[in-house]
């Protein structure tokens, strides 16, 4: 488990009615199956689901202040049963997981990176087992396995747990910055220097998870940054970034209207220009009183 820190903003926490936040998911223009999953929702001494693609998730209302603000993406792989299970099993058992242990949040010093670190990556590891346990009891899911990205809030930090290549951005004024590592194959082989830059994007190995919920290797990295209420969040599943620069991100959310807004362009650019994968966007920001 990796943990990287920085400075600690003053600014007041923004409030509910200050968040703009938007979800989407889409099969794309080639697959014939959606097995990205996403969950937006605020951690108050209860959970409240604001967006998710998983089936039969109820809104529970929750007056309380808010905790704490929690994305994720889960991209499955494994064949078209095996990877919409896995996707949607990670992203269930770690809300659980957090839903049951929201005390967390208000007990916890969340100034100590490492301790706090440490509960996020134990969600990640929940998740794992609850794939692997379903993989045992169904052998129909072979080697089913996923992506996870997920994304925690706690002003003044934001806290990102990452498990394979779906990726997160901040948009800080003019910079786009790619806070997350694409775990893959092809991206330690560049690593190491065995493959150059075009080799890796191109190659075999340039989808294959080097770290995975349900894989080989599972260890959640985990990273905290600074937040800012100018800052604008992106978490997205490969699907996206497969067909969409970085370049042509940074453009549509510095001309973002709302997040909605955003994260609908998006996806239209993933689709005119193939979507030959599921696509997931999630975006958010704080868009009042800044």
């Amino acid at each position: 488990m990796h943990i990287t820190t920085g400075s600690t903003s003053v600014r007041a926490k923004p409030t509910d009615d200050q968040l703009d936040i938007y979800a989407l998911t889409h099969q794309g223009m080639v697959r014939t199956e959606n097995q990205d999953h996403f969950l937006v929702c605020q951690l108050k001494k209860q959970m409240e689901v604001l967006h998710t693609s998983l089936p039969n998730v109820s809104v529970i209302p929750a007056d309380q202040e808010r905790l704490a603000m929690l994305m994720m993406v889960a991209d499955g792989v494994g064949g078209h049963f095996g990877g919409e299970e896995a996707s949607r099993v990670a992203v269930k058992a770690v809300a659980q997981y957090l839903s049951e242990s929201v005390h967390v949040y208000y007990t916890v010093d969340t100034t100590d990176d490492s301790v706090f670190a440490e509960k996020l990556a134990a969600a990640a590891l929940r998740a794992h087992e609850r794939v692997l346990e379903r993989r045992e009891a169904n052998p129909a899911l072979g080697r089913a396995a996923t992506t996870l990205t997920l994304w925690i809030g706690v002003w003044p930090r934001v806290y990102l747990v990452q498990l394979g290549d779906s990726r997160y951005y901040v948009l800080k004024g003019d910079d786009l910055v790619q806070i997350s590592r694409d775990q893959t194959v092809a991206q330690d082989l560049l690593d190491q220097g065995v493959l150059t830059p075009e080799q890796a994007s191109r190659g075999r190995w340039s989808h294959t998870l080097s770290n995975a919920i349900g894989g080989v290797e599972s260890h959640p990295v985990v990273t905290s940054i600074e937040n800012d209420w100018k800052y604008v969040h992106l978490l997205c599943s490969d699907g996206l970034t497969k067909h969409v620069s970085n370049d042509q991100i940074k453009e549509r959310l510095q001309a973002m209207t709302s997040a909605q807004q955003a994260c609908e362009a998006l996806l239209q650019d993933a689709l005119d220009a193939g979507g030959t994968d599921n696509i997931t966007v999630v975006v958010g920001r704080a868009s009042k009183g800044v």
